[in-house]
């Protein structure tokens, strides 16, 4: 009984938190996207978010989002394959790691020095006889910075489910003559299925929201929920529409947990 109790005692910070940090403020956006500019109560936001200008910027959201988390997956994998197979591995995980540390708005400011006319990339174009182009504020740059800046969120959790793949079950497929690719495919991938998931979720859902580095980095040439969001709450002081964007955000976002949620094996 006093065990109960105490278990009890531990989890009332904890729902303390989750009310005023989570639950409050989600109640509190969802007020406020059925208020309109005059402060009534209304519909009317909802009304505006389904016309074909707001479903195309979600759509294009959704878009770029995936092409991030594809582009990361696709790269992350066979990068935290080979971390494993290597001598110092966790070493070479955390330099890998490092660069995430690194304030966003610094590491944006440093590709616009990159991709800049006079930075690197271009210096480089330069040399090999290609010639000076526009690389900034472009679909390319946009997407090559939110990459750097995702890859590393989705290596880890696909690194963490390879090196936990029991080597054992690696020999028995060898043993049972199933090629290199079939193993992979029958063994390894199935295997590290929810670091994959774990990683998609890192990646996915906050590219979804994605809105300093559309206005630094694509110079607002790529429009986003995340751009719309901040444009309502600091630019057009329409709280109400901004608050319904998120409102839509905060489902997929669900959706998205829920599609790539781990589920127990056999259930």
């Amino acid at each position: 009984m006093n065990n109960k109790l105490s278990r009890n005692l531990y989890m009332i910070p904890y729902a303390i938190w989750i009310l005023l940090f989570v639950i409050a403020p989600i109640l509190l956006v969802v007020y406020y996207s059925f208020i309109d500019t005059q402060g009534n109560f209304s519909f009317v936001n909802y009304e505006k978010f389904f016309s074909s200008v707001y479903l195309k910027m979600t759509l294009s959201s959704f878009w770029y989002a995936f092409l991030i988390t594809l582009i990361s997956l696709i790269i992350a994998y066979p990068t935290a394959y080979l971390l494993t197979k290597t001598k110092h591995k966790q070493l070479w995980l955390l330099l890998i790691i490092v660069p995430s540390w690194i304030n966003l708005l610094l590491k944006a400011y440093a590709f616009i020095g990159i991709f800049g006319t006079y930075g690197v990339a271009n210096s480089f174009l330069e040399v090999v006889g290609i010639g000076t182009q526009q690389l900034l504020f472009t679909d390319f740059s946009f997407i090559f910075v939110s990459v750097y800046i995702f890859i590393p969120f989705m290596i880890l959790p696909i690194f963490n489910a390879l090196d936990n793949v029991n080597p054992t079950l690696l020999d028995a497929a060898n043993d049972l003559g199933a090629s290199k690719w079939t193993t992979f495919r029958r063994v390894i991938f199935p295997i590290t299925l929810d670091g994959v998931k774990s990683g998609i979720q890192i990646t996915f859902i906050p590219a979804l929201s994605l809105f300093m580095l559309t206005r630094l980095i694509a110079g607002n040439r790529v429009i986003t929920l995340g751009t719309a969001i901040e444009q309502h709450f600091l630019v057009t002081q329409d709280w109400g529409m901004g608050a319904t964007i998120a409102v839509f955000l905060i489902i997929a976002m669900f959706i998205i947990m829920f599609i790539t949620g781990h589920r127990k094996r056999g259930a």
